[in-house]
């Protein structure tokens, strides 16, 4: 397969390095590895992002957490049942309809909160490193166009 060069109308052939999915799954890699060491608590990034999202927004049904999360049903039912037993969050009768339950930060989850934020915050500085400023927006703004 060639890939046309919209400079000069050229085919070029098929180069892995140039390719979208195989430098996505590097930098993935890349952000992965500074994350496992430079998490403070024993986290995976599904749990990060899952504490990180009910503090955001609170007490949340676990549909709408994984949705929040953007986690299918079954991943997100397995991410909260190892952050209950960690004892991160806590779940409890939705008073407004007795056949849901709200997931919520527990005490343990509170206090760990704002570590997580500041973790989450050198881990991205981190991974953005290489970059200058204005690449590190561009970066940003070109990842989200395309989520």
């Amino acid at each position: 397969m060639e890939i046309e060069d919209e400079k000069n109308n050229e085919k070029q052939p098929y180069r892995l390095d140039e390719q979208v999915g195989y430098l996505l799954r590097l930098a993935s890699q890349r952000h992965s590895t500074i994350f496992l060491q430079q998490i403070s608590e024993n986290l995976t990034p599904t749990q990060f992002s899952t504490l990180i999202r009910i503090s955001e927004f609170g007490d949340l049904s676990q549909n709408h957490l994984g949705r929040l999360a953007s986690m299918d049903v079954a991943t997100i039912k397995g991410v909260v049942d190892r952050l209950k037993a960690k004892e991160l969050i806590q779940s409890s009768a939705d008073k407004g309809d007795k056949r849901r339950s709200l997931i919520s930060l527990s005490a343990k989850g509170r206090e760990l909160i704002d570590t997580l934020k500041e973790d989450g915050a050198r881990i991205s500085e981190n991974t953005l490193a290489p970059l200058r400023n204005s690449e590190r927006k561009t970066l940003i703004n070109l990842l989200l166009k395309i989520s």
